[in-house]
């Protein structure tokens, strides 16, 4: 049986894959602390508090710097309150037209039925070269 954590992490990237923002916002806790890889670009706002600060920080420019960024989930793993999901991203940087295979694994914290803490690891190589002239 899969718990209710886990289907919390599965709609999230079903909104994800839909475009529909506000769904993705409206899972994360109001002091959600999210946390880019080490070493990606997004990391430089690391910890964004909050879903406005995700939206701002994360979403808007992912939005605004790549063609058809997408992540596809193939594993999502029960740990209790821990959730880990394992998968790729793909899409083309617009300035460069370099797409992206990445590797990615998510590891979500939940409270109170809430997205509360986000960490990612990806193959910030890989991105990087694709934004690079």
């Amino acid at each position: 049986m899969t718990s209710k954590n886990v289907e919390l992490v599965r709609g999230l990237y079903s909104a994800f894959s839909c475009g529909d923002v506000g769904a993705v916002l409206g899972a994360l806790a109001p002091g959600v602390v999210w946390n880019e890889a080490e070493g990606n670009r997004y990391a430089d706002g690391n910890p964004y508090v909050g879903p406005q600060a995700v939206a701002a920080g994360v979403f808007a420019r992912l939005g605004g710097e790549w063609d058809g960024f997408a992540v596809k989930m193939d594993e999502i793993l029960d740990a209790g309150d821990t959730v880990v999901a394992c998968g790729r991203y793909t899409g083309s940087y617009k300035a460069t037209g370099k797409p992206i295979n990445a590797q990615v694994v998510h590891v979500w914290t939940i409270a109170d039925g809430k997205l509360a803490a986000f960490q990612q690891y990806t193959d910030t190589l890989q991105m990087a070269r694709a934004i690079e002239p």
